[in-house]
């Protein structure tokens, strides 16, 4: 609960500072613009304020309201209900972000266990606390990639079956920059895989990017790709489904340098987009040159279990002259119930949702190829999603499915030309076989039509 000030409050303040009246404040502002007549309705109650809201809200469909085979980057999980429950709690809820840190234990604590399950999950050595979303996680892979080589190394390869958001917000963060992308232009060959990317990797290429699985589901082994980078003196970046690591092996496994990821997946509900949260782990060689968060776990004066923020304060990135990222604070909330979903479900819980993800996909993606028109668009292994070619645009199927109370897979036309008339489809634990059936059937009625 905040309490307002009083009056007596507002007016000592007043004084302390040399000013009459609160207006006086505003005297920079012009006057015509000070206080403008704003057009407003006429208050309403506080219950017929809720009852309005309720209202609006009635007009939006949603997961809940919807069968849902849309993911593209964001996905319809299960979320228990002690997930909600723990992070609502006061203690953690407005406690946003520790200004001094080591008198907040337990959200430290929280933080630090936080960032070994990722590291355990990644196979990585670190991972900090924590960015925005996945798409700024791999930004923030590029800034300390350039940073690692002093901006000597100025090639940046991006896969081109890396999300298309991903790879926008990338260049958002580098203009100005002498960073150079290639790889997911109009070069790329989306078909065959991350070998398309080898003979872009050279002695200037500072990090080679992509996705496990990929934005089309497909899921890679890229050792390979991790041995061609590393000779060449590069690193190498996965993003990662984070769902996917209950059933595959962890890219640190393989050789990756830098694990990004969005951990939507990981107890946090679609939320019409957010807040997210970007996971990012790394090797240890590279701990000081990673962005965010660092909880580490010492001892007190007393011999006593303590948890402190660790090698980097949070000013340093406010230096915008000596800083290597921007990011100055993190989604400690969605780590929190990232955190509590991983500890409820376990390392035997996760590989059984996993499990659970990728039967269905591959039931329903047998299904979608017995219906006359509809074929598969790639042979490789997948995860939980996977590219349908279909008879007819994508829009025009995805309105026929909503009539029947269905939200189809996404538009791959929207990002790649080459790909008209190709759905990205997800299926997780939440489509129940009925739904999966239900789906095929009016896929099979738009053929037939």
């Amino acid at each position: 609960m905040f309490i307002p000030h009083t009056d007596a409050d507002r007016e000592a303040m007043l004084r302390t500072i040399g000013v009459n009246k609160l207006e006086d404040l505003f005297q920079a502002i012009p006057a015509g613009h000070r206080f403008p007549k704003l057009d407003l309705p006429p208050a309403i109650t506080e219950m017929e304020a809720v009852g309005e809201l309720q209202g609006l809200a009635m007009a939006n469909e949603t997961s809940r309201d919807l069968a849902c085979f849309l993911g593209a980057g964001a996905y319809n999980h299960f979320v228990p209900a002690a997930v909600d429950a723990i992070i609502r709690r006061g203690e953690f809820m407005t406690a946003y972000t520790p200004y001094q840190p080591e008198l907040a234990q337990g959200t430290l604590q929280a933080i630090f266990e936080y960032q070994s399950l990722v590291a355990a999950l990644t196979g990585m050595e670190v991972c900090n606390a924590s960015h925005y979303d996945g798409a700024t996680a791999v930004a923030e892979a590029v800034n300390m990639a350039y940073a690692n080589f002093r901006g000597k190394r100025s090639k940046v390869v991006l896969s081109p079956a890396l999300n298309p958001q991903y790879r926008q917000v990338v260049r958002t963060y580098t203009p100005g920059s002498n960073i150079l992308f290639v790889g997911d232009g109009r070069e790329g060959n989306l078909q065959s895989g991350p070998q398309s990317l080898f003979s872009l990797i050279d002695n200037n290429t500072a990090l080679v990017v992509v996705q496990y699985p990929d934005f089309f589901g497909r899921v890679y082994d890229y050792t390979e790709l991790a041995r061609i980078t590393h000779e060449a003196g590069a690193l190498l970046c996965v993003s990662i489904n984070p769902i996917a690591l209950g059933l595959f092996t962890p890219p640190g496994y393989m050789g990756a340098d830098i694990v990004t990821g969005e951990g939507q997946p990981l107890g946090i509900p679609l939320s019409f987009g957010g807040p997210y949260l970007g996971l990012f782990a790394t090797r240890k060689e590279y701990v000081r040159k990673m962005s965010g968060r660092l909880a580490g776990e010492s001892v007190d004066n007393r011999g006593q279990r303590a948890y402190v923020l660790t090698l980097t304060a949070r000013e340093q990135h406010i230096r915008r002259e000596r800083a290597t990222s921007n990011i100055c604070t993190n989604q400690g909330l969605m780590a929190l119930a990232s955190a509590v979903y991983m500890s409820l479900l376990g390392e035997h819980g996760l590989r059984q949702l996993a499990q659970l993800n990728y039967h269905k996909a591959h039931y329903a993606a047998k299904q979608i190829t017995s219906i006359p028109g509809y074929s598969l668009w790639s042979k490789d292994t997948f995860f939980n999603e996977f590219v349908v070619v279909c008879p007819d645009p994508v829009s025009d199927i995805n309105d026929h499915l909503l009539d029947h109370n269905i939200l189809g897979g996404y538009d791959l036309g929207q990002d790649y030309p080459d790909l008209a008339n190709h759905m990205l489809v997800a299926v997780t634990e939440m489509n129940t076989r009925d739904e999966i059936d239900t789906f095929i059937e009016v896929l099979s009625e738009v053929s037939h039509g």
